[in-house]
């Protein structure tokens, strides 16, 4: 049966019903273990971001100019095609962006699924989380800080492919000359979260 056919059989009220039916779908499927990727959208001051989770933990965060019809597809692709929105999964990073966004979390405490980066990219993604909120180190510095002081070009690489971002902080990786650089959600996004982070 498809959804318009479902919709013309529930008549008045089908938003709920098609609302509830999606919720037991999700919960049976993650009963029965055959939820790979859960995925909800949440707004912020940056725009709306897609947050995927695997079993795992938390795999990727992903800004509105990356498409997320294109996100989930490479997530189907790259982890699983059982993919399903569950925002009941991710209530927990939700709630912690929320907070960060408001001021009052300074650092995120949740279970990370890094699969998505791999070789020196995943070293350079775990020392992100080493740059403390409101301060900032250089493509240069993070380099030296993964352990290859030669590699910043690949230290750059790694933040702009970085599938984690706000919650793995590269927008605190800035230019050696003291100007932003690129990111992944915009430069608009990136000097907001800097602002937001320096004025707490």
């Amino acid at each position: 049966m498809t959804t318009e056919t479902l919709e013309t059989a529930l008549g008045g009220g089908e938003d709920a019903a098609l609302a509830d039916l999606h919720s037991r779908l999700a919960a049976a499927a993650a009963k029965e273990n055959l939820l790979d990727v859960a995925y909800t959208v949440t707004g912020s001051p940056v725009g709306e971001l897609l947050l995927a989770a695997t079993p795992e933990g938390l795999v990727r965060v992903a800004f509105g100019v990356e498409g997320h019809d294109a996100v989930l597809a490479q997530l189907a692709n790259r982890i699983s095609p059982r993919i399903l929105e569950a925002p009941e999964r991710l209530a927990d990073p939700v709630r912690q962006l929320r907070e960060y966004f408001a001021g009052t979390r300074k650092r995120f405490d949740l279970p990370l699924d890094l699969r998505l980066a791999t070789g020196f990219r995943r070293t350079v993604v775990e020392h992100l989380r080493d740059v403390g909120y409101g301060s900032t180190v250089s493509y240069a510095g993070l380099a030296a800080l993964s352990g290859s002081p030669g590699a910043v070009r690949a230290a750059g690489t790694a933040c702009a492919r970085n599938p984690l971002p706000v919650v793995v902080p590269c927008h605190r990786v800035v230019r050696s000359d003291g100007k932003i650089g690129n990111y992944l959600g915009g430069s608009g996004a990136k000097a907001t979260l800097l602002e937001m982070e320096a004025a707490a």
